[in-house]
């Protein structure tokens, strides 16, 4: 036991005696390569400051309306037989009230339909979307268009989207996804 106790004091010791080596070696007080550094750049000559660029002045313009010329500052506004090229609202808009479903933050052209299910009497089809596989049934929704799923069969899903037409307004629109191969 003597023995040990006298290894460890003896250690310790040694510890003691390295460090203050050490804290004695980094109390070099010889900082004549840095002031030599900071007198040199500081001997340097002063560049002169470059002055700010000049702006062209630009001159104002005044807008002065001409007989006859529309104001282009103002919408264009429509004749009423011109109006008559549009489609009449026919009522169909998205629900916007209706918590979207997770497949109905991608496009329905980046899906595809890789098999069908049936549990409990119900019909499910596969989806394929991202690598992952999604299960879904009749009346359920996907694609970016508000695709409802109106029909399952053992090779296609058939959906009804929500489009929008070029005067605003939206008109439905079937779209089938088949089984791919």
């Amino acid at each position: 036991m003597i023995v040990n106790n006298t290894v460890i004091f003896h250690g310790i010791k040694l510890s003691i005696m390295a460090t203050a080596i050490n804290l004695a070696a980094c109390n070099n007080s010889d900082f004549t390569d840095l002031h030599a550094y900071i007198a040199g750049v500081k001997a340097r000559p002063n560049e002169p400051i470059k002055p700010l660029p000049e702006f062209e002045n630009v001159d104002t313009i005044l807008f002065k309306l001409e007989e006859g010329l529309r104001d282009p500052f103002k919408p264009v506004e429509k004749k009423p037989d011109e109006q008559s090229d549009e489609e009449p609202d026919n009522g169909i808009r998205p629900d916007k009230n209706r918590i979207k479903e997770s497949l109905e933050a991608f496009p329905i052209n980046e899906m595809k339909m890789v098999g069908t299910i049936k549990m409990n009497s119900v019909q499910w089809g596969l989806v394929k979307n991202d690598g992952s596989i999604y299960r879904v049934k009749v009346g359920n929704y996907l694609g970016k268009n508000d695709g409802k799923i109106i029909g399952i069969d053992k090779n296609k899903i058939d959906i009804i989207e929500i489009m929008p037409n070029k005067s605003g307004h939206f008109n439905k629109q079937s779209t089938t996804l088949m089984l791919a191969e």
